[in-house]
């Protein structure tokens, strides 16, 4: 495996992240998640159906905002009934926020509705959230969030659904072995076939590792880039901020920062307290 135009120790340093990458690592994620079948699966089992079939899928899919904040979502998915699926890998707690999750929801809304069109066409949206820790707190596998009419308990059914995954349980159960899969550094450790034969090609076949390793590689320069620019040791901060805002590992994060995973941890939290 060569990384080009990089030293041997940079290289070394390369493959030691991809080698520990799991699914609950965004470019792991992504990339496996380019197969209509992994997606299928994944939404099988978190929603309980099996009646649905993905009839497209884009990885690091950026939606425009041309009056405010844009944002590339994880993985973005249509079905063959037209409705929408959003799915978002947070081992920060910073990027798993509900506010974030309402954005997403919407800015999903206002992309999807075309000049004139009646608001009756809006699809139905899911948003999901898989998140490392239990950010609801509520110790669930899974969580649902719903509109209802306050005064009777009602649904409200505007067809828009934000779901919450915590891969922290991982019981004897169809969700608990798919998060137990997500956890996997290797595939031969993983339940479920279609998601081990792709995590199998990006982290053990020659072709895949050099496409994992060369998207670490732009992760890791955009971070060095960005840390120069802005004066990485008088602004480290910053820059950690950014590097959790978009969901990387703190062992990332500490290779382009040099700061402890303690230290991270300390400006992730001041991050939560605003």
């Amino acid at each position: 495996m060569t990384v080009n135009g990089k030293s041997g120790s940079q290289r070394e340093q390369i493959r030691r992240i991809v080698e520990n990458f799991t699914l609950l690592d965004d470019e792991l994620m992504a990339a496996v998640f380019q197969d209509k079948e992994c997606v299928e699966l994944f939404l099988h089992i978190v929603l309980e159906r099996d009646d649905l079939t993905v009839q497209s899928v884009k990885s690091h899919y950026e939606l425009k905002n041309l009056y405010g904040h844009s944002a590339i979502l994880d993985v973005y998915a249509t079905d063959r009934e037209n409705r929408v699926y959003n799915v978002e890998i947070q081992r920060s707690d910073v990027g798993a926020a509900s506010k974030r999750a309402r954005y997403y929801s919407s800015l999903i809304d206002a992309n999807s509705l075309g000049a004139g069109k009646p608001y009756d066409e809006l699809p139905e949206t899911y948003v999901i959230f898989v998140t490392e820790n239990d950010v609801l707190k509520g110790d669930l596998p899974l969580y649902h969030i719903e509109r209802r009419i306050a005064e009777t308990g009602e649904p409200f059914r505007d067809g828009a659904h934000i779901l919450y995954v915590n891969a922290k349980k991982r019981e004897e159960t169809a969700l608990g072995r798919l998060m137990q899969d997500f956890s996997c550094k290797t595939a031969k450790d993983m339940h479920y076939a279609v998601l081990a034969k792709r995590v199998h090609y990006y982290k053990e076949t020659e072709g895949g590792t050099e496409s994992m390793c060369r998207a670490v590689e732009k992760l890791y320069n955009d971070g060095i880039k960005f840390g120069e620019e802005r004066g990485i040791e008088r602004d480290k901060k910053e820059v950690v901020k950014r590097m959790l805002g978009i969901g990387l590992p703190y062992e990332q994060i500490k290779q382009v920062t040099d700061l402890s995973p303690e230290r991270i941890r300390e400006i992730e939290a001041e991050c939560k307290g605003k």
